[in-house]
């Protein structure tokens, strides 16, 4: 079974090749990770501790760590909503260690993460379930939900699927 520290390895080496930095303070940090930790184990993927997890995975694509948001906060408020990821300005106090508003819909609460239909193939009148990961630029034509919120957000690991996986376009 993997640990907190196994999880946070792999964490570490994707934000580091992403340019990602992990909130400094120990005590904060150990918190977020015990609770991706607990969400992994509890739901089978690392749902935000920040948010309410439905535990259907189709449902909280969006919240899975590093979640669709994470970006947008960053870039605006220098760090996540659950304060994992931060920026220089917030770890120098440049920017205000305020609350974070929430970004996700409350309808994606309500009714879960919406997936969309889109047309097998040029010209075919198949339709198909798509998932789409708004942190790296990746569509899960034909991936089941689990597969696609293994490797969402992780660009590394994305590229890999892409080789073994052949996605029907």
């Amino acid at each position: 079974m993997r640990t907190v520290e196994d999880m946070f390895d792999d964490m570490k080496k994707i934000a580091d090749e992403e340019g990602y930095q992990f909130n400094p303070v120990q005590k904060d940090l150990d918190d977020i990770l015990q609770g991706l930790w607990d969400n992994e184990h509890r739901y089978g993927y690392p749902s935000c501790p920040c948010r309410m997890a439905g535990g259907v995975l189709a449902d909280d694509m969006d919240i899975i760590c590093p979640c669709n948001y994470r970006d947008a906060d960053i870039v605006e408020y220098g760090c996540c909503l659950c304060t994992l990821y931060v920026d220089d300005d917030w770890i120098s106090s440049k920017k205000p260690h305020d609350p974070i508003p929430e970004r996700r819909p409350q309808e994606y609460y309500e009714k879960g993460y919406p997936s969309i239909m889109e047309q097998k193939g040029a010209g075919g009148k198949e339709m198909a379930q798509v998932y789409r990961c708004n942190v790296v630029d990746i569509s899960a034509r034909g991936m089941s939900p689990l597969i696609f919120a293994l490797f969402a957000g992780r660009s590394r690991r994305v590229r890999k699927v892409r080789d073994e996986v052949k996605l029907k376009t």
